[in-house]
């Protein structure tokens, strides 16, 4: 089972090609409801011959280690991310990866966390501003230590131009304190993102940060309170719509203590919660730790626990007067198709629904990545870890570049401190 995000440790500007890119904002548009198919269930799920490699393994020292993150891509091809340890002061890093000749990528790190006022422990990546500058979270460091002794996190801005900038740094009151997930930006260039810990009521907040006169102001805007109110923002990325609406997750909370999902709607300068779904548990979804992806003008999801099985679902919402209708699309058996997702979906150009499991899979139990089929919502398993020093302990989801996608695993390779891997559907 996994503990609180902040102890997580060890264990979008893209090249889309033929993918739709949801996992990081869309317009959500209301669709009329489906009527519920069955789906089809399978004796044996198929394991494709799909090519999968590591472009790149962590050694754990000053190349960083344990890299917790998506990645993101810039126009040229390079992706970018961060690792939660290692760097010069083993604390963590921001890297660039390169391609170079013959299937190889170079790594270069760009920033190296000082474990002190800058940050410390840097999950959930980077996203990318259209001048090359990158934005991220630690959940820890900073100069207010009062939260775990070692500081209640930080907002970070890398400049395109060198130089990182501290934007915000949590406090542990009002604000929050550990984040540990995606920001993720609006049309206009506001981030938000979440803290799973701390604010008014202990169980985190929704945040923004929003620039003027050449500076950057936070503000919380919304104070998960437990119950209806949902608690713990999810590991994946909010999701932002062309009208402003944020919608969101939450991995505890709700009548049955299996999650929320919600929206937020700017109202002047207030914003106005909304809980669309509450979270059943087994047989229903129950603790989504990724985000939300519109796809269809459907939102889909995953949950760690939950399903027929208790093992983690696939889940889809749909709008329907005002509120949404909820049901699980694909329900995770444990062992060989895998177990307990905690990532973002990513949806191709046709419809398939692709993602990463943290556990299970057909080698050590290290985790895989699937893809559900559209209408039929037939899983199938693209990739088991832990074999020929593959990585193990995939946490985020997919980012497609070209044809590929790319992703990382907290654990394993040939350092033994994680990977970032491609693979081709």
């Amino acid at each position: 089972m996994l503990v609180s995000r902040r102890f997580w440790i060890g264990v979008p500007a893209v090249a889309a090609g033929a993918f739709l890119l949801t996992a990081c904002g869309g317009s959500v548009q209301p669709s009329v409801p489906q009527t519920a198919r069955t789906l089809a269930q399978t004796a044996a799920l198929p394991v494709p011959s799909v090519p999968y490699q590591v472009i790149y393994p962590f050694g754990g020292g000053s190349d960083g280690g344990n890299p917790e993150t998506p990645l993101v891509f810039d126009p040229q091809g390079n992706a970018y991310g961060t690792t939660v340890q290692g760097g010069s002061a083993g604390c963590g890093t921001i890297f660039r990866l390169h391609p170079a000749a013959h299937g190889q990528w170079q790594e270069r790190v760009l920033y190296n966390f000082t474990c002190f006022a800058d940050g410390k422990n840097p999950h959930g990546g980077v996203v990318r501003d259209a001048l090359g500058n990158l934005y991220g979270t630690t959940t820890a460091g900073g100069v207010n230590g009062g939260c775990a002794g070692d500081g209640c996190g930080v907002v970070f801005e890398l400049k395109h131009t060198g130089g990182i900038a501290t934007l915000h740094t949590f406090a542990g009151g009002g604000d929050g304190f550990g984040p540990g997930s995606p920001l993720t930006f609006d049309s206009a260039g506001n981030l938000y993102g979440t803290a799973p810990d701390g604010g008014k009521f202990g169980f985190g907040t929704v945040f923004t940060l929003q620039q003027s006169g050449g500076s950057w102001h936070f503000h919380a805007i919304h104070q998960f309170s437990g119950g209806n109110g949902g608690g713990t923002g999810s590991l994946g990325a909010l999701l932002v719509d062309a009208h402003g609406t944020i919608f969101g997750v939450t991995e505890t909370g709700g009548a049955h203590q299996a999650g929320i999902a919600y929206t937020l709607t700017p109202n002047g300068s207030a914003w106005t919660f909304a809980p669309v779904y509450t979270f059943k548990g087994t047989p229903d979804a129950g603790s989504p730790y990724g985000g939300l992806i519109e796809n269809g003008g459907k939102l889909y999801g995953t949950t760690y626990f939950g399903g027929r099985s208790g093992a983690g679902s696939v889940f889809e919402l749909t709008p329907k007067a005002g509120t949404y209708g909820e049901r699980v699309v694909y329900s995770f058996k444990g062992g060989k198709d895998g177990s307990s997702p905690t990532s973002s979906l990513l949806a191709s150009a046709s419809g398939v629904l692709y993602g990463t499991t943290s556990a299970g899979g057909s080698g050590c139990g290290c985790g895989t990545v699937f893809s559900i089929a559209p209408g039929s919502f037939a899983e199938s398993v693209l990739h088991s870890f832990g074999a020929h020093n593959d990585g193990q302990s995939p946490y985020f989801g997919l980012t497609a570049s070209g044809k590929s996608l790319y992703s990382s695993t907290v654990a394993g390779g040939t350092g033994g401190s994680g990977t970032i891997f491609s693979i081709t559907p």
